[in-house]
């Protein structure tokens, strides 16, 4: 029964299919059709009008004295109604009654839900809905997170443009509700299959043209639609219509297999190379086939009856059906080839807010390329004195006691096991098989190390190896009579060595053996305020590496202790995959690392990575307990969007989470830059590395999408590195203080990153949607390759060198 009140067709509400019919007259002064319906790229504003003409306020959906704009809180007007709330592409919170129709679901996009919706008095959308049903499936969420940030970029980038009418248009999203979605515009037209046998050759050359324009559109702010189709293309007699970009991938990520024959490009069905945007050229060369003839081809090249079509010569001759992207016209050579106006050739374009800023940070890396060079601190090892490698030689330190070496000197009152491991002594008691062929032994240590706790040099010495039990309890640790070579590698991967110089009053301490036993340890310490997702972050970072994060990269890593690694994913990495909130790290009276990784590249002398995660309690406070980082070798410094930048739209999560902006930046960061020492031109020289955490906040700002919106690249550049620090200083520059690049101003070596541990908000203790780590390893590949530690990337290469 149809509502007196509401006079909207039930039926109507619940057609996804039949949304405007193609075949209504059109009002000539109706400003949503162009003045020259036969240009393929004069595309006007498509705004439908609601009843009667009444303005749509889709178009200016936060107008705040729009009668269907709920203000404040109230009861729905009518029981067909709801209320909605949801955020505009601009991000801004909106609310208006709904009115729902029946749910479908649709083939193409499985797991979600579509139906027609009708805001305020009358304004029809489209809403994709995933179910709580459906959310079991990890990737559903990201798919339609995905689909929401290319169809934000394409509304931000061309919403105000003529030509903008090809793509179907975005009202708003909720990616954080119980049941995410998103809202559409009901698009004009009928799906080119309803079309065929009825099309001219004017309108199928008017349809190949704006295809042709919507790929160039595509192409320019990087993305891929891959669902350009017969079913999924709209014609409304004037102007076409992609459909919602729920498969887009961005120019360069690696294919994934998606589409049939012979719509999607072989090479986009097998999921072979990166995605380009000539994949949708593919798609709409087999339009024009289609339309043409009245019948697919078989999608393996070019159909072979294609000599018969007079129209289509031009199109063949410039390879446009050829398998491989790379033998295809890019977009704008094929617009051209159709004489087809380029809206984008020789356009200046908006200003870009950022370029001062961008300008800055050249100006800044100069100066201090010039500083590093002048003042020395560009050698291979970036440490500053003097806690460099000479401080921990027993020969030089002023702390070591006699230097001896137990495998030559005569006073020696017997050869260790660690001897006849090692290879020292008269040989005498040397096994004849030196190593086990499943795990060689650690290599000889060739110096004393640094403890990383007590900032102490210290000595092998096999008196002072233990285990650690489940209640934490040391147990001393005796080899002396173990002979099987295997047995005793085995035993030292697990034991502990420790500290000599506890003294009384002090919490005594102990180093995995593997740590003294091997190459040159890289410590690194999370450096931030409490609440600014550290432990998130180290967690995540750690979680990538188990999953073979840093193979692609030549590296391989290890447990540095087995047993409290294995402690650490249990309690950290699971949980957090599992969507569980972390606790917040509890303020310590000594500084402990969180866990240790033993890392190679191309099978060489592993290498200790501890990693540091202390409170942020203990990182603001200038106390005993952060001493130690004045040995730490690299440090990743953990900014928080929620207290830097001036972005309005985060000020209902900053009110959510009650956390405030701050213009005096952190104050952990002040309190560790001023304490870590520093060369002689007043440069701290321990790489270091400034993470946006939880990026995902601002995900849809262009500058934070064109890095967290992708992948790390399968090999680290140095020149991409460097693109995204400056990409990510210019943002901060621009939406936060100055205070908050202190990192970049007061290191020699840092980058900048766009990170997101997490990729959402936490509800209570845990994440309604799960976690979805982006680019974490990002800051910590710089540090690699600023250390040393990254086969093909020279120490300090690629930021200030």
């Amino acid at each position: 029964m149809t509502d007196p009140n509401h006079p909207i067709d039930p039926h109507d509400l619940n057609d996804l299919n039949h949304p405007i019919d193609p075949h209504d007259p059109i009002d000539p002064h109706d400003p949503n059709h162009p003045h020259d319906p036969n240009h393929p790229s004069d595309l006007n504003h498509p705004d439908e009008p609601g009843p009667g003409n009444a303005r749509n306020p889709l178009n200016h959906p936060i107008d705040p004295y729009h009668p269907d704009h709920l203000r404040e809180p109230m009861s729905p007007p009518h029981p067909y109604y709801e209320e909605l709330e949801f955020l505009t592409h601009h991000e801004e919170p909106v609310r208006f009654t709904v009115r729902y129709g029946d749910e479908r679901r649709l083939p193409a996009r499985p797991g979600l839900l579509a139906r027609r919706a009708v805001l305020g008095a009358g304004w029809p959308v489209l809403q994709f809905r995933l179910p709580a049903s459906a959310q079991a499936d990890p990737h559903a969420y990201g798919l339609l997170e995905r689909e929401v940030e290319a169809a934000v970029a394409l509304e931000r980038r061309y919403g105000t443009a003529k030509f903008g009418a090809v793509f179907a248009r975005i009202v708003g999203f909720d990616l954080t509700a119980s049941e995410p979605f998103v809202l559409y515009r009901v698009p004009r037209g009928r799906p080119l299959t309803e079309w065929a046998g009825r099309l001219g050759p004017e309108e199928q050359e008017r349809i190949i043209g704006q295809l042709a324009l919507s790929v160039r559109l595509l192409e320019k702010i990087g993305l891929v639609h891959r669902a350009v189709a017969p079913d999924t293309v709209r014609w409304d007699g004037a102007h076409v219509r992609l459909s919602e970009p729920f498969a887009a991938r961005r120019a360069g990520e690696t294919r994934e297999p998606f589409g049939g024959a012979p719509w999607a490009s072989p090479e986009q069905r097998e999921g072979l190379g990166a995605a380009d945007p000539r994949d949708d050229l593919w798609s709409v060369a087999q339009l024009g086939y289609y339309l043409l003839s009245g019948r697919p081809a078989r999608g393996e090249g070019p159909p072979g009856d294609l000599g018969d079509y007079r129209r289509l010569a031009a199109l063949a001759q410039s390879g446009l059906f050829s398998p491989r992207a790379a033998d295809r016209p890019r977009p704008a050579e094929l617009m051209r080839l159709l004489n087809v106006r380029d809206p984008l050739a020789g356009a200046a374009g908006a200003a870009d807010p950022l370029a001062p800023w961008r300008a800055q940070y050249d100006q800044r890396l100069a100066r201090k390329r010039v500083a590093v060079e002048n003042d020395g601190l560009s050698g291979a090892a970036p440490y500053a004195e003097p806690y460099s490698e000479s401080y921990t030689d027993p020969h030089t330190d002023p702390y070591a006691g006699p230097v001896t070496d137990s495998a030559t000197d005569p006073r020696s009152p017997r050869t260790t096991f660690i001897d006849r491991i090692f290879g020292a002594g008269d040989g005498s008691l040397r096994p004849a098989a030196s190593a086990s062929p499943l795990e060689p032994p650690p290599a000889p240590p060739s110096r004393s190390r640094m403890c990383p706790h007590c900032l102490l040099p210290v000595e092998y010495d096999e008196r002072l190896l233990v285990t650690i039990d489940a209640k934490g309890n040391r147990i001393p640790l005796d080899l002396t009579t173990e002979r099987r070579p295997a047995h005793i590698a085995d035993a030292l991967r697990k034991a502990y060595h420790l500290c000599p110089h506890t003294v009384e009053g002090d919490e005594e301490h102990e180093l995995p053996v593997p740590y003294l036993t091997n190459g040159e340890p890289l410590s690194v310490a999370l450096v931030g305020s409490s609440s600014v997702g550290k432990t998130h972050l180290l967690a995540a970072m750690l979680g990538e590496i188990e999953l073979g994060g840093l193979a692609p990269y030549g590296l391989r890593s290890r447990p540095l202790n087995p047993e409290a690694h294995r402690t650490y994913l249990r309690e950290r990495v699971q949980n957090l995959q599992q969507g569980r909130q972390l606790g917040r790290t509890g303020q310590q009276t000594f500084a402990r690392f969180a866990d240790g990784l033993l890392v190679s590249a191309g099978g060489g002398t592993p290498r200790p990575v501890v990693f540091f995660d202390l409170a942020g309690e203990d990182l603001a406070q200038d106390g005993e307990v952060a001493r130690f980082l004045m040995g730490v070798d690299a440090f990743v410094f953990v900014l928080d969007p929620l207290r830097a930048l001036r972005l309005g739209s985060l000020d209902p999560v900053r009110e959510q989470s009650g956390l405030r902006r701050r213009d005096l930046g952190d104050e952990a960061f002040a309190t560790v830059l001023d304490r870590i020492p520093r060369g002689r031109g007043g440069l701290v020289a321990a790489p270091t590395a400034l993470a946006v955490n939880k990026s995902d906040l601002v995900r849809f700002d262009p500058t934070v999408d064109r890095w967290l919106g992708r992948a790390l690249p399968g090999r680290f550049d140095p020149a991409e590195a460097r693109d995204e620090s400056r990409d990510a200083y210019a943002f901060l520059a621009h939406h936060a203080s100055a205070a908050w690049l202190k990192p970049f101003d007061d290191c020699a070596n840092c980058s900048l990153h766009f990170v997101a541990a997490t990729g959402g908000q936490a509800r209570g203790d845990h994440f309604p949607h799960g976690v979805r780590p982006r680019r974490v390893l990002a800051p910590l590949l710089s540090l690699f390759a600023m250390c040393g530690l990254l086969p093909g990337a020279e120490p300090t290469e690629g930021i200030v060198r």
